[in-house]
C-alpha cells in the first residue's frame, strides 16, 4: 500500500487545525465527552483490561452482553438465511460429508462457511494488534463497532445480498460467518479464553463438570487427599453464558420472524452501546494531545496579532 503524499497530509492537517482553534471550543467539546462518560453506565475498564487483569464481575458483564448478541445472531440468523454460522465444528463435518458424498459444490459451499468464519477472526486479531501497537485503549471497542457497521450491512443489504449467489451459497451466510468469527475472536483474545460466546459445546461441557464436582459427596477425608471441590465462580459465569445465549437466541428469533433483517438495527446499537466508553475515552485523549501539540502555535499568533 502507497504512503498518503506528504502534502495531503499537511493539507489535512493545517485543515484539522484550523477547524478545531475557530470552529470548536476544545473545552465545550471536551466537556461533552466528559459528561457522557460521567452518564454511561458500563464500567470503563470492560472493554480495556485483558485475560488475568480481568476481574470476575467484568468477565461476567463481557459474557452476558456477548453472548446475547451472539445468540441473537445465530438463532435468528437462521431464520433468516437457513444456516447455523457459528457453528464450524458442524460445517466441517458437513464439509467432509459431502466431499465423499462426491459433492463438491456443497462442499466449496462450507469451505466459504469456514473460510468466512477465520477471515473473521482473523480481522479482529489483526485490528487488535494494530491497536495494542500504538497504544490505543479502544482496540476492543473499535472492534466492535466494525462489527456493528457489518450487521447494519446485513440488516439494510440482506434481500439484496441473498441474491447475490457464489458457490450456491448467498452473501448474507458469508457475511453472518465473517461476523461471528469476530464477534468470538475479540471476546476470547480479552478474556484470555475465559469467555467463548458463540458456541455452546465446550460450555456445556464445562457446566457438566463443575456440576460434576459440586455434587460429588467426599466422604473419606484421608489425609494427604485432595478434596473434590466445583469452581463456583467458573459455574456461574458458564451459566449466565448458557442462559444469555439462549434468551438472545429468543429474541432474535422472534425478531427476524416479525421484523426481519431490520431487527439487526438494535443489536448494532447495543454493540456500540459497548464500545461507547472506550471511543469516548480515545477521544479525550485525543483531544487532550491535540491541545498540547497546538496551544503554544495559538498563543503565539495571539501574541504576534
Amino acid at each position: 500500500m502507497r504512503r498518503i503524499p506528504r502534502t495531503i497530509q499537511l493539507i489535512v492537517a493545517r485543515y484539522l487545525r484550523r477547524l478545531l482553534r475557530n470552529r470548536l471550543d476544545g473545552q465545550q467539546l471536551q466537556a461533552a465527552v466528559e459528561s457522557a462518560l460521567a452518564t454511561l453506565p458500563i464500567q470503563e475498564k470492560l472493554l480495556v483490561r485483558e485475560g488475568a487483569l480481568r476481574s470476575e464481575t467484568l468477565n461476567r458483564q463481557l459474557a452476558w452482553a456477548m453472548a446475547f448478541v451472539a445468540g441473537a445472531v445465530n438463532a435468528g440468523g437462521f431464520l433468516a438465511v437457513s444456516h447455523y454460522t457459528s457453528h464450524m465444528t458442524g460445517v466441517v463435518s458437513s464439509m467432509a460429508d459431502e466431499l465423499a458424498a462426491g459433492d463438491l459444490t456443497t462442499a466449496l459451499a462450507a469451505l466459504a462457511m469456514m473460510l468466512s468464519f477465520l477471515g473473521g477472526a482473523f480481522v479482529c486479531t489483526t485490528l487488535i494488534s494494530f491497536g495494542q501497537r500504538h497504544r490505543m485503549r479502544s482496540r476492543y471497542a473499535l472492534t466492535l463497532a466494525l462489527e456493528a457497521v457489518l450487521m447494519l450491512i446485513f440488516g439494510f443489504m440482506g434481500n439484496r445480498l441473498q441474491q447475490e449467489i457464489q458457490f450456491t451459497l448467498p452473501m448474507t451466510v458469508m457475511l453472518l460467518c465473517f461476523i461471528m468469527g469476530l464477534h468470538n475472536a475479540v471476546t476470547s483474545i480479552i478474556s484470555g479464553a475465559a469467555v467463548r460466546t458463540t458456541h455452546l459445546t465446550g460450555t456445556v461441557t464445562d457446566i457438566g463438570i463443575e456440576l460434576s464436582r459440586l455434587s460429588y459427596v467426599n466422604i473419606h477425608n484421608r489425609h494427604g487427599r485432595e478434596r473434590i471441590v466445583a469452581n463456583r465462580q467458573k459455574l456461574t459465569l458458564l451459566l449466565l453464558i448458557l442462559a444469555s445465549f439462549l434468551g438472545g437466541g429468543v429474541v432474535g428469533a422472534l425478531g427476524f420472524r416479525h421484523i426481519g433483517f431490520k431487527v439487526t438495527v438494535p443489536l448494532a446499537g447495543f454493540l456500540c452501546f459497548l464500545a461507547a466508553r472506550p471511543l469516548l475515552l480515545e477521544l479525550r485523549l485525543l483531544l487532550h494531545r491535540l491541545r498540547k501539540q497546538w496551544a503554544p502555535t495559538g498563543q503565539d499568533t495571539q501574541q504576534g496579532g
